[in-house]
């Protein structure tokens, strides 16, 4: 699980973006080791015989990550980030390979805690885009809490770093936001 104790990362974070290459030596390392963790968590909740390894997984996040330069402020902003970029990929490889398959099954992708806790509910990850595009229309907070518990795979307290809000506000929203998009996934 990540943690947001360690003020090194934070700091290391803001050398690199300033342009300090031995920061940057320094980080990549654990940025890679924090990639790892949170690409590994969501895969696990993909099903078994997903075409996308792990480790392909973290290098595209990785890539995507440093393709342009970013003024980290914190780490709960790399962790925001992160889990975007990983949201991005998987429905990206979601799509590509819907498409080369022209229109035949979608990748299933178990939401376990994301949206249903205690029931073990398959759903399509391109579904899930779309409807947290929907929510973002309607309630952005709810959205990015969604991105982060899920993709980012960050505990109610990190997503409460992430956002700025409270533990209970992100309580409130992330409860809300899982009955919003189980009625939206389930019509």
């Amino acid at each position: 699980m990540p943690t947001f104790s360690p003020p090194d990362f934070t700091q290391l974070l803001i050398a690199c973006g300033n342009g300090d290459k031995e920061a940057l030596d320094r980080l990549v390392p654990i940025v890679y080791d924090e990639l790892r963790q949170l690409a590994g968590r969501q895969m696990r909740r993909e099903r078994s015989d997903h075409t996308l390894q792990t480790s392909a997984l973290i290098n595209e996040a990785y890539l995507r990550l440093i393709e342009k330069p970013v003024s980290w402020q914190n780490r709960a902003h790399f962790f925001g980030i992160a889990a975007r970029l990983m949201r991005q990929i998987l429905v990206d490889h979601a799509r590509a390979r819907q498409s080369s398959k022209r229109g035949g099954s979608r990748q299933r992708l178990a939401l376990s805690e994301a949206l249903d806790a205690g029931q073990d509910m398959a759903t399509d990850i391109i579904a899930l885009n779309d409807a947290l595009t929907s929510l973002a229309a309607i309630d952005p907070q709810q959205s990015r809490i969604v991105e982060l518990r899920f993709f980012g795979g960050l505990t109610i307290e990190e997503t409460a770093t992430v956002v700025g809000v409270s533990h209970t506000t992100v309580e409130k929203d992330w409860n809300m936001a899982r009955a919003w998009l189980r009625r939206q996934m389930m019509k």
